[in-house]
């Protein structure tokens, strides 16, 4: 062993201790999962080329989320015209989409960059709770976005009293603080839960169900009944959603005007198909049968939830608003003067 560390980088070597290591120990005394000291992601390609094609392509989806969720914050926080309920919750909504993808990305292009598979037994533990809590947020958010384009459009006139700012900021605090107490229960549950299969995670960021997937015997049904809750309260906030657009559309449809018609549903239409492209995605990740489940789906169904829509999600919102590319506009020429 020795003599092959000395022809070897120490990363690969240390690399090639712990596998060497980890073959020789028994199996019971794997089935505490405080003896592991990290997992292993799944790698994209075998071929140092194709690791860079991953590098770059993941690159720039990061840097095209960062520009445009940064864009959008600035330019609310920036332009008082656009201090109202609909433009400070997707403030946090593009927060939310930063903490997302910045939770997942930069580790998985550092472990392509430096041709490694490794993360941290803690670094796992901490990028199960940050996505956990970005994504419950995101989901209970869009929930009380659904609510306030609901109030606006069938309940114009007491709209300025039912979504005052104190109301604004209590719905977001309760979403961001549902996310955490969410993010903190399943962290704490899925870690633990005594790991005896291996270290070696089928995705390229630490995901609850692959994780599950190393547990010993039963003792993974207590996250599993969580997970059951968590989906029962997500098809909740569906239901409400689709409820709150059943009676806008209802509602916009009486409206006599052509151009009250089309002002109405550019307000909900980026909205909708923010919450199609959220929902959808991340309810075939975890609904999916295990039937057709396979390393490459889950890693496609993985990118289209985790990384696709904080990409996506600031030239939704700003692709049929006038009043934010306006202040998009304004924010750039200000920038070049």
């Amino acid at each position: 062993m020795r003599k092959f560390c000395s022809q070897k980088s120490v990363l690969t070597c240390q690399h090639l201790f712990f596998l060497e290591q980890s073959s020789c120990v028994p199996k019971e005394q794997l089935s505490n999962s405080s003896s592991l000291n990290e997992f292993l992601l799944l790698a994209f390609a075998d071929t140092w080329e194709l690791q860079l094609l991953h590098f770059a392509l993941f690159l720039g989806v990061y840097l095209a989320a960062l520009l445009g969720n940064g864009l959008i914050i600035t330019a609310i926080a920036c332009d008082h015209h656009l201090h109202t309920p609909m433009y400070f919750f997707l403030l946090n909504l593009s927060m939310l989409d930063l903490g997302t993808i910045s939770t997942t990305v930069p580790k998985s292009m550092a472990n392509s960059l430096w041709d490694t598979r490794a993360i941290s037994y803690l670094g796992c533990a901490a990028q199960v709770f940050l996505l956990l809590f970005s994504l419950s947020a995101e989901c209970s958010l869009l929930t009380v976005m659904a609510y306030d384009r609901f109030v606006a459009i069938c309940r114009p006139l007491h709209y300025g009293t039912i979504m005052d700012s104190r109301a604004c900021v209590k719905m977001a605090a309760a979403a961001w603080a549902s996310g955490f107490l969410h993010a903190l229960l399943h962290t704490a549950n899925t870690f633990s839960v005594p790991l005896c299969q291996g270290n070696v995670v089928e995705q390229f960021f630490c995901e609850i169900p692959q994780i599950l997937k190393l547990s010993c015997s039963d003792s993974y049904l207590r996250e599993l009944g969580l997970l059951v809750v968590s989906i029962c309260l997500i098809f909740g906030c569906f239901i409400f959603i689709v409820l709150s657009y059943v009676q806008i559309f209802t509602a916009v449809l009486r409206i006599p005007s052509e151009q009250g018609r089309h002002k109405a549903f550019s307000m909900c239409l980026p909205h909708l198909a923010v919450v199609s492209l959220f929902l959808s995605t991340g309810m075939f990740a975890y609904l999916k049968s295990p039937s057709i489940s396979s390393p490459a789906l889950d890693l496609v169904v993985a990118v289209l939830y985790v990384v696709v829509p904080p990409a996506v999600n600031p030239l939704i919102y700003s692709l049929r608003n006038k009043e934010l590319k306006d202040a998009l506009r304004k924010l750039v020429q200000c920038q070049h003067q």
